[in-house]
């Protein structure tokens, strides 16, 4: 079955463009020209990606509302922004409320088709049959990679995709120094310097709204990130 993505644009022009293109890539498209026509239709039928604009009709950051509104609604929905904005406040502030990834209107349709790509793959590495080693503890933390829960001190960790793979792959191996670009490979995505810094200042403060004197993840300068989990490959 095709994958259902909600397209959520203000501009006829630029929504029917896109619309055509991620037909011809098989998928299922719906459209929306504004943030309370979006929302009323993705209560009745939720997608399995929202790709998002931020300005939307006469409200100039609608696109950060809906995204708010559908964390709550779905925390696990893979959210893109897609948008003319470019500035590394309006990108920190798209990944700072859930977004899986935050993309500027210059980027060409197969980049485009590539990263929604790479959002579905994690999507689907999670439905994948359930293997012996689906669960990952260290120290208060739990990792279930079949369904996708994250648990710190027994509470909740609302991690979106992109934080939960880049979470995995630093608490795989305790001690070992990740690159920016070995935590990308970790969670299929292409970004730059600046979003992951941005991906892990906000998996702190969610590990700190738990337990604020969380500090396992330790930033390398230089180098990257580790877990840092005494006693244990550190």
């Amino acid at each position: 079955m095709a994958k259902h993505i909600a397209l959520i644009e203000d501009e006829a022009a630029i929504r029917e463009n896109y619309t055509m293109f991620l037909q011809s890539q098989g998928y299922d498209i719906s459209t929306y020209d504004s943030r309370p026509a979006a929302l009323a239709g993705l209560r009745q039928r939720l997608p399995d990606m929202a790709v998002i604009d931020i300005g939307l009709q006469d409200e100039i950051e609608g696109g950060f509302d809906l995204c708010r509104e559908l964390r709550q609604m779905a925390p696990h929905l893979p959210i893109l922004f897609l948008t003319a904005r470019d500035s590394e406040l309006d990108a920190i502030s798209g990944l700072r409320l859930g977004a899986d990834d935050y993309l500027t209107k210059d980027i060409s349709l197969p980049h485009l088709s590539a990263r929604i790509t790479a959002l579905f793959r994690r999507l689907d590495a999670l439905n994948q049959p359930r293997q012996e080693d689906n669960r990952l503890q260290r120290s208060a933390l739990l990792m279930d990679l079949d369904r996708f829960h994250a648990r710190w001190q027994e509470q909740p960790l609302d991690l979106t995709l992109t934080e939960f793979w880049i979470v995995h792959a630093l608490v795989k191996h305790p001690g070992h120094v990740k690159n920016r670009q070995q935590l990308m490979d970790a969670a299929s995505v292409v970004l730059d310097d600046n979003t992951i810094t941005s991906h892990i200042k906000r998996i702190r403060r969610k590990f700190n709204q738990i337990d604020p004197a969380f500090d396992a993840i330790q930033t390398v300068y230089g180098m990257g990130y580790r877990w840092h989990q005494p006693g244990l490959g550190d």
